[in-house]
């Protein structure tokens, strides 16, 4: 005979956690279900290539920041230095009137003039000077070159505090644009740190194999790359231009400016330095360091500018090739000079 017993019903905590493992499993896999495919080598890539024309960009101008703090401190130590030694001098010439009013004393008393002149408040006779003329004429031309002074160095420490709230403002610039270039630099490392070994190793030589496309060699760092009978811009520039070709399989690194790394305009100012001449530190700085050239008028040696905003620069080596520090990861190179955006050249 059949049982009429009602089945046993599971008890209300069991219905709790089954109910939670479910809605779980339900969330991990819509969340699956939306979470981004991993990006292809070449998406990657495309990613990274941006981020360091991005990062490149931030570079310079935390290179011109770091120029402009540089001349800064500088001109406040030049400053500071010249109040001391003006400071100096006042106490000197005044000491020096001190002498002739203690002689006047010894020989019959102080002049009024000049006993007023050496109260605590000297500034005050020396605005209402009308005094001048009860006073030899040796201590009036003296208490005029203390005026002077006085009027100078006050002055001197006007433009040294301006000069001290500048640098305050610039190292405040720096440090945002290090920190600006900091993170485009990680977030590209990061991207690239999502491939594998095999795919890094990939990309790089996809880009060795660019930079030397149509450089008549193996590879875009080679000593051996063909530079046709290109003559040199100058002969500074052939001197710096032969500076960087020593550089060559240097590495880049941002904010360099060698011996030992680079980053673009960290070796084209180091090379015209090597020759002698002095250059803008930044990219945007050297396209003004000279005459402005097309691309058929370009020789060895001379800078050349590329990008919209003119944030990367390196020297023509000939035959359509430029010798530059191109981006991290990479060393001092040759490169077909048609791989990047040419804006103009510029003969220093």
């Amino acid at each position: 005979m059949a049982s009429h017993r009602r089945p046993k019903q599971p008890s209300r905590a069991r219905v709790t956690v089954l109910t939670a493992t479910a809605a779980a499993a339900v969330a991990m896999s819509s969340q699956a279900a939306q979470a981004d495919p991993k990006p292809s080598k070449a998406e990657v890539k495309e990613k990274v290539d941006k981020l360091y024309e991005d990062a490149e960009a931030a570079t310079e101008k935390y290179n011109g920041a770091k120029e402009a703090q540089d001349k800064l401190e500088e001109q406040v130590g030049a400053l500071q230095d010249k109040v001391a030694r003006g400071q100096g001098e006042l106490n000197q010439m005044r000491t020096a009137l001190g002498a002739i009013a203690s002689s006047q004393y010894r020989n019959g008393g102080i002049d009024p003039s000049v006993q007023l002149f050496l109260s605590s408040d000297p500034d005050t006779y020396l605005e209402q000077a009308s005094a001048l003329d009860q006073v030899s004429a040796k201590q009036a031309d003296q208490i005029q070159d203390i005026q002077a002074k006085q009027r100078s160095l006050a002055q001197q420490r006007k433009e040294a505090q301006d000069k001290v709230k500048d640098l305050a403002e610039t190292r405040k610039e720096f440090a945002k644009k290090k920190k600006e270039a900091q993170a485009k630099y990680a977030a590209a490392q990061e991207l690239l740190n999502t491939l594998t070994e095999q795919e890094r190793a990939a990309l790089q030589k996809e880009d060795e194999e660019r930079a030397s496309r149509g450089s008549g060699s193996g590879g875009g760092s080679s000593a051996r790359t063909d530079l046709g009978d290109a003559p040199p811009g100058s002969n500074r520039a052939a001197a710096a231009f032969a500076a960087a070709q020593s550089k060559i399989g240097t590495p880049y690194v941002y904010g360099a400016s060698g011996p030992s790394s680079f980053d673009c305009s960290g070796l084209t100012s180091w090379a015209y330095a090597q020759a002698g001449v002095s250059i803008p530190r930044t990219s945007e700085a050297q396209a003004g360091a000279g005459a402005r050239l097309s691309q058929g008028e370009l020789k060895q040696g001379d800078l050349v500018l590329f990008y919209g905003d003119l944030h990367h620069v390196g020297l023509y080596a000939g035959n359509g090739q430029v010798l530059h520090a191109p981006k991290p990861g990479a060393q001092v190179r040759y490169e077909s000079i048609n791989n990047m955006p040419f804006q103009f050249g510029v003969r220093v």
